[in-house]
């Protein structure tokens, strides 16, 4: 029997595993729904003990690890890491309409946000960022592809003035497109801008003044391929996604998490750095949310410590701890591989991994939002400015929680995959291969594991609130 059919003989024999503990997984707990401000599901505590339930979590990745490893016919992980379709060109016409849609929803955003009512939903502007952009749009992003640029309202605006074409400075790289996701995630959670339509208006105008100041000084083009925090959130979950944009400029489609092999376009510590962040920032919005986080702040503001203080120490730390986390599995990769790879092109290559796992916990954290409320997007978005008497919520059963925790594993699982075809692409040698992803599926398991505590926890307000 050759290697090409010992090995799919593993994965046909490990996919039934897998898939009955992702079951059992996603039997023990019900996720959060959360979405900014607007809520709409409670969150369950798990019916098993929670340590069980987080070992289990980490296990399953662990075993995941040990599974890819015995897949070692590289011609077969090339073959799937390489399949792929072209797909017909969207065409001009359509990308004007989606360019179209993006302003108009951004006007309807300013305006309602405005003048509309003040319920957050009943707010048009509330529903459309929350549930239509960061719920449901993000979503798609690496569901199916990233349709961002050709949408994008900020870009177009922006990319309509003229510009001094200043070039870009390269030592700040991805840092301001870091700092801003950070910043914007920051700004969600200590304010009630989710709950507060002008409030959030106001946010989005900063927001379209910091794009157009950075395109009239760089250009469009090097501002939102570098400094744009959401138009790198996109990209980088597109690059998830089944449908991608291929080297001659047509579209492509791959099999979901393939383009996470190809680690060109991150260049160096900037751009790993950003790649945290995006899993960071989920992880923290999910965590300021659980009664846990409350027990801890509640005391220090109570004690007299400014609020916004202790969530500012809250980010930095936790962004800290999550860099310099996988910092250390590449500088442990390079001393179990044996290999004379510096550290930083390690974490480089591995980088992109990571990006399974924040699609997992983003679509833990934000399905039932977008299920539950987008009819009541739906319905308000016929009438911006006085939407009807009664608005529809749709009940989401509660096996859509289970669908949640299963997510954040297959991200996990997926990470593991593209560490492991990342490996064999780097190393000749098997053992060596091997070796070197023990330090990143280390950091694996602990980021699924705070990610599982996390929607296992009972929700809490936060203590400004």
């Amino acid at each position: 029997m050759d290697r090409h059919s010992r090995s799919a003989r593993v994965v046909r024999r490990a996919v039934p595993l897998a898939s009955a503990a992702l079951a059992a997984l996603a039997s023990a707990s019900r996720a959060a729904a959360h979405a900014g401000g607007v809520r709409s599901a409670t969150r369950e505590t798990v019916t098993v003990p929670t340590w069980l339930f987080l070992a289990t979590g980490g296990a399953v990745v662990g075993a995941s690890f040990l599974l890819a490893s015995a897949v070692t016919d590289r011609a077969y992980i090339r073959r799937i890491d390489t399949w792929g379709r072209a797909l017909p060109d969207a065409g001009r016409a359509a990308r004007v309409l989606a360019r179209g849609i993006g302003v108009a929803a951004l006007l309807i955003t300013v305006v309602a946000g405005l003048f509309g009512p003040v319920a957050p939903t009943e707010n048009a502007a509330v529903l459309i960022v929350w549930v239509g952009w960061w719920a449901a749009f993000v979503l798609s992003a690496y569901l199916l592809g990233n349709a961002w640029p050709a949408v994008d309202p900020f870009r177009a605006i922006a990319g309509a003035l003229p510009s001094l074409d200043r070039p870009y400075p390269e030592r700040l790289g991805s840092w301001p497109a870091t700092a801003g996701l950070l910043a914007l995630v920051y700004l969600e959670v200590v304010t009630p801008m989710a709950d507060d339509p002008r409030l959030l208006t106001g946010l989005v105008l900063a927001y379209l003044g910091v794009s157009v100041a950075g395109s009239v000084v760089f250009g469009a083009d090097d501002w939102f391929v570098s400094a744009d925090p959401v138009s790198r959130l996109l990209a980088a979950y597109g690059r998830v996604a089944p449908v991608a944009r291929a080297d001659d400029g047509g579209l492509r489609l791959r099999l979901p998490g393939m383009a996470l092999t190809d680690a060109e376009w991150i260049d160096g510590r900037d751009d790993i750095g950003f790649v945290v962040a995006v899993v960071f920032v989920t992880t923290y919005d999910g965590f300021v949310g659980t009664a846990a986080w409350a027990g801890v702040a509640r005391p220090l503001v109570e004690a007299g410590a400014p609020a916004l203080l202790v969530y500012l120490l809250a980010m930095l730390v936790g962004y800290g701890l999550f860099l310099a986390l996988y910092l250390v599995s590449a500088r442990a990769a390079r001393r179990t591989a044996d290999t004379f790879l510096a550290p930083g092109e390690l974490a480089r290559r591995f980088a992109p991994s990571l990006l399974a796992i924040a699609a997992g916990y983003h679509l833990a954290h934000n399905l039932a939002t977008a299920l539950s409320l987008s009819p009541t997007l739906a319905v308000v978005l016929t009438s911006p400015l006085s939407p009807p008497a009664t608005i529809p919520v749709l009940l989401v059963p509660g096996w859509v929680g289970g669908v949640g925790v299963a997510a954040v594993l297959g991200g996990h699982l997926l990470a593991v995959w593209v560490a492991h075809a990342t490996a064999y692409d780097l190393f000749p040698d098997r053992l060596q291969a091997v070796r070197s992803q023990y330090g990143v599926t280390v950091a694996m398991v602990a980021y699924t594991m705070a990610s599982l505590w996390i929607v296992s926890r009972p929700g809490g307000a936060p203590p400004f609130v």
